[in-house]
């Protein structure tokens, strides 16, 4: 075998190496991070998130932001639930306000003309994307920072480039090595 030929096997032995020593121990981040991001992909078509309902006629006047901010602290409160709103998504279009909440993953749909609760649903993708993106880990934790979903990501992005990397070299270095021996003889 030549100089060169050895050169080349033994890159190919430190990549696969390399390649071993990532994909081993960030297996599990790396299925949670691909399955999840296969169910949001397809969030709509397994239902994983509450479908939004129609509110009624448009001759009525809209009530306000105050209103529905009222009705869904109403709401959390006589279920003993945390009254703290994360987000008001407001489709006068639609006729309704999606109300979601800070420490739980309930949804309510407001009727914007009415103020009557059309929808009260679990915001099932809402869950799967702090698993996809490492925020799971701060909310469990009630952390307010984001530490643990960037090092989440961070490691796991970083992981996925070297095993892009690596394993492109796993594929190129044995080509080269036969071409180097086609091209000897």
């Amino acid at each position: 075998m030549s100089l060169k030929t050895r050169q080349l096997a033994k890159d190919t032995r430190f990549y696969r190496k390399l390649h071993k020593f990532v994909a081993v121990p960030m297996l599990v981040f790396m299925l949670l991070l691909g399955s999840t991001g296969l169910l949001l992909t397809w969030k709509s078509e397994l239902n994983l998130q509450p479908p939004s309902q129609q509110g009624s006629t448009k001759n009525n006047t809209l009530i306000s932001l105050d209103q529905i901010h009222k009705t869904a602290i109403h709401f959390a409160d006589s279920l003993k639930l945390s009254n703290t709103i994360d987000r008001i998504d407001y489709r006068p279009n639609k006729g309704i306000a999606k109300v979601r909440f800070t420490n739980h993953f309930t949804e309510l749909q407001i009727d914007c003309y009415t103020g009557n609760i059309l929808s009260v649903k679990q915001r099932t993708d809402s869950i799967i994307e702090m698993i996809h993106d490492g925020s799971i880990i701060d909310y469990l934790f009630g952390s307010t920072s984001e530490n643990a979903k960037l090092l989440y990501s961070s490691i796991t992005s970083l992981a996925l480039l070297l095993l892009a990397f690596s394993g492109f070299w796993l594929w190129f270095k044995p080509k080269q090595i036969k071409h180097h021996k086609t091209k000897k003889h």
